[in-house]
């Protein structure tokens, strides 16, 4: 509705400015284009006048995951200046309601309104829009908020997607090829074939790529396979002494560690056509522009669920993840601007939210929000990791 305000009346002030000044050499296309500019921006500096975002969010009966996970997409600055805006209406091909993310904006907008006063929002609303959605989160059961992360960020996807639903993919895959050189074009054709089909705010900032690199021992043949991701699931390793904890850069080892797969165990050889003893080993061929880092505390065995409570250290600023990526990509840099934590078992469990504020860190525990110190971050608890890019060496294009 403000858009086409705007329109009319940059249209009206064109024509007029036109018709007083019929000596000056400037079409009326290049005045609406300017003025339409200029309004925009006002207007978007006076969407985002925010306030502190210090705000709780009221649980609705076991909502704490759904709460955590609202509180660090929040913090998404990205996300949250898209959303607040309303870019998406702009940017998303489809004709249909936008019903999820006009919820979710709701309560961005609640959460980050100039109101001192208000303390806590009520997200009902949005929750009960996306159980409609995926009724897999229905009823009062606790919930995963890694699962919930994963299933809210591709449903807000899919409602605002830039591409049409049946838009022709217009790239084709390569032909596989050994060289280094090639291995990137490959990656890059195919990073291409997927914004092709899905492009959105989602997939600008929490989409990376990984390359699974097969080995063959036999003829040294090597076979890659790429792979879109949102989030790393990083598995902790197993210690004599579980207090004695664990550091992200060896979780990021064990991830990236080389596996042997024996012959009944590994895929064709492309080059051999049989099955061979072949190494297995995963990389980072595309760095996200916020980095999810997910770490698998709770292991299914065959008759039950355990949580582990290894204290996994994480650094604040500077998290490198040029090591996990191609060889030639240097520093990859990353800085923490938030985290969720689980308490309590597998069955009896509560998630919270720690985010960066301006003066310090405050912890969001449902409506209930307190300051922090920075010592007060590493624990046995921690569940998700946000990091946001800082700098890359590695090429993005």
């Amino acid at each position: 509705m403000l858009r086409a305000r705007m329109d009319t009346s940059c249209q009206d002030l064109c024509r007029s400015l036109a018709s007083q000044n019929e000596n000056i050499d400037i079409s009326q296309s290049v005045l609406y284009t300017s003025l339409m500019g200029l309004l925009l921006v006002a207007d978007k500096e006076r969407e985002l006048t925010l306030g502190s975002g210090q705000v709780g969010l009221h649980n609705a009966g076991n909502t704490c995951f759904l709460n955590a996970i609202v509180q660090c997409l929040s913090h998404t600055q990205g996300l949250r200046d898209y959303c607040l805006t309303k870019t998406y209406l702009q940017d998303m091909c489809s004709s249909q309601e936008p019903e999820l993310m006009n919820e979710f904006t709701k309560v961005l907008e609640g959460l980050w309104c100039t109101d001192e006063g208000k303390r806590t929002v009520n997200p009902e609303r949005f929750y009960r829009v996306f159980k409609e959605a995926m009724p897999y989160f229905s009823g009062y059961s606790q919930q995963d908020a890694q699962e919930f992360l994963r299933f809210l960020l591709d449903r807000l996807h899919t409602e605002i997607n830039r591409r049409p639903s049946h838009h022709p993919a217009i790239f084709t895959t390569p032909e596989p090829s050994y060289t280094q050189f090639r291995i990137s074009e490959e990656a890059a054709a195919l990073w291409k074939k997927h914004v092709d089909k899905d492009d959105s705010i989602i997939v600008d900032l929490f989409s990376g790529q990984l390359r699974s690199s097969l080995h063959c021992s036999v003829c040294s043949h090597y076979s890659n396979t790429f792979d879109v991701f949102c989030d790393l699931s990083l598995s902790i390793p197993k210690m004599s002494d579980s207090r004695a904890g664990v550091t992200l850069r060896e979780c990021l080892d064990l991830f990236s560690h080389e596996e042997k797969l024996s012959k009944e165990n590994s895929p064709m050889c492309e080059k051999c056509n049989r099955r061979t003893e072949t190494t297995k080993s995963l990389t980072i061929q595309r760095f996200p522009k916020i980095l999810v880092i997910h770490l698998k505390r709770f292991t299914a065995s065959r008759y039950s669920i355990r949580k582990s409570t290894v204290p996994v250290s994480f650094p604040l600023t500077d998290l490198d993840l040029g090591p996990f990526g191609p060889s030639d990509c240097g520093p990859v840099l990353y800085d923490l601007y938030a985290l969720c934590n689980h308490t309590g078992t597998v069955n009896m469990g509560h998630y919270t939210a720690v985010c960066k504020e301006e003066e310090g860190w405050c912890c969001y525990n449902d409506s209930c929000v307190t300051q922090i110190s920075e010592d007060q971050l590493q624990s046995s608890q921690v569940y998700l990791l946000f990091y946001k890019l800082k700098n890359s060496m590695a090429s993005r294009k």
